[in-house]
């Protein structure tokens, strides 16, 4: 008897069920005061002024968990980049994506690519992402979201939701080391090796995030046209 074996779930699934889940512990009152915030931060339509295809992804040098000084422009000189913000280790659909690139890992490392994850959380906080989910790509911290601001991809937590989220145990100003309440919209960039925006997904809907399925396509794209060298 031959068996089966179930494809693997996609990305987009899990953040559904983790979402569902999430709702489902929620008190309606608190469900209105998010849809509202997120309902109003939609209406800002602020992803038209985030870096799109065809740009040129601005450099950077951001501490990696170990303190380690990290830039763009050394990666570049490897091959293509990816790039994926998110918004830090409490964010539940944050974690999902990060272990959802793991397990891609492999197939975007064999298409010579280098692979960077960026949130605004302390070092200290990015170290213990990695500890409890051993990653084999940079997590870097971009305190002060100087790069993601760079990208044009933050944006202020609204003073609505932040009692909630410290009810919740998210104090933003303890993991990102400011007071500012600002995140990053979780986004997705595939940039060729002259660092050119080759693939851009940007989201103002944080339980969205680009398959990484989607990213091995591109880059595989890129690859058949001789896009880059090894």
């Amino acid at each position: 008897m031959n068996e089966t074996t179930s494809p693997p779930v996609s990305l987009a699934a899990q953040l559904r069920q983790t979402q569902a889940d999430f709702l489902s512990t929620v008190p309606v009152d608190i469900q209105e005061v998010l849809a509202a915030a997120s309902a109003s931060l939609a209406q800002s339509h602020l992803e038209q002024y985030t870096l799109g295809v065809g740009a040129v992804a601005p450099d950077f040098c951001l501490p990696n968990v170990d303190g380690k000084s990290v830039c763009l422009r050394d990666a570049l000189a490897k091959g293509p980049v990816v790039i994926s913000f998110y918004r830090g280790g409490w964010c539940p659909y944050c974690n999902l994506e990060l272990r959802a690139l793991q397990q891609h890992y492999s197939e975007i490392s064999a298409l010579g690519t280098t692979l960077l994850a960026i949130s605004p959380q302390l070092p200290d906080r990015s170290r213990a992402v990695t500890e409890e989910d051993p990653l084999s790509f940079e997590i870097l911290s971009d305190v002060g979201d100087v790069v993601a601001r760079k990208f044009g991809l933050v944006y202020s937590v609204p003073e609505t939701v932040r009692p909630i989220y410290q009810q919740w145990g998210i104090d933003l100003p303890t993991w990102n080391g400011d007071d500012t309440w600002e995140l990053p919209m979780p986004a997705t960039f595939v940039l060729d090796h002259a660092g050119t925006v080759r693939g851009a997904f940007v989201q103002m809907d944080y339980t969205q995030r680009m398959e990484p399925a989607d990213i091995v396509a591109i880059l595989r794209t890129l690859r058949n046209g001789n896009d880059w060298h090894f």
